[in-house]
């Protein structure tokens, strides 16, 4: 535990930096939170079809790592952002992650501009599924493909938080 703890402390030029962020309290509903900005900022949705969803992205400074690719966490993020997407129905609340599997292809580096398509695979009572495929715009190059598995059951006592639901 002590080898995570020190891994995760900041040098003092990182803390510097942290302690200038400034992060204002979110006010769900009415304005984009920190997440949404730092992590989503910049995707541009090309076309939506039932159970489709083709996106553009240009990879940010941002969501870089040391070596200028695109850091696999925020890989990670899009698989579960876009892919959600595909199945997301307005009206019901949107299903949460049960399960992701990315297999990391190739590298986009700072500037690559992204095609990225989810497609639903199938649904089967409160359970789905999407396929998500990120690629290099200009080349082609298949740089990640993420199957997600998403859960949602309108009537969920879980999900909705009817505290009669005994667990």
């Amino acid at each position: 535990m002590e080898k995570v703890k020190e891994l995760l402390q900041l040098d003092k030029e990182a803390e510097e930096i942290v302690s200038r962020l400034t992060i204002h309290p979110h006010r769900v509903g009415y304005e984009r939170s920190f997440y949404n900005d730092f992590g989503l900022r910049g995707i541009r949705v090309d076309k939506v079809e039932p159970g489709f969803v083709s996106c553009t992205f240009k990879v940010p400074p941002r969501l870089t790592d040391k070596n200028g690719n695109l850091a696999t966490g925020a890989i990670a993020n899009i698989v579960d952002e876009v892919g959600g997407s595909a199945v997301f129905v307005i009206g019901v609340p949107m299903k949460v992650s049960v399960d992701m599997s990315i297999s990391f292809l190739g590298a986009a580096k700072l500037g690559d501009e992204l095609e990225i398509t989810s497609k639903a695979l199938g649904e089967r009572g409160g359970y789905a599924g999407t396929l998500v495929h990120i690629r290099n715009k200009a080349t082609g190059e298949l740089i990640a493909e993420g199957r997600h598995s998403l859960y949602g059951n309108e009537s969920s006592k879980l999900l909705f938080g009817n505290q009669s639901s005994k667990l």
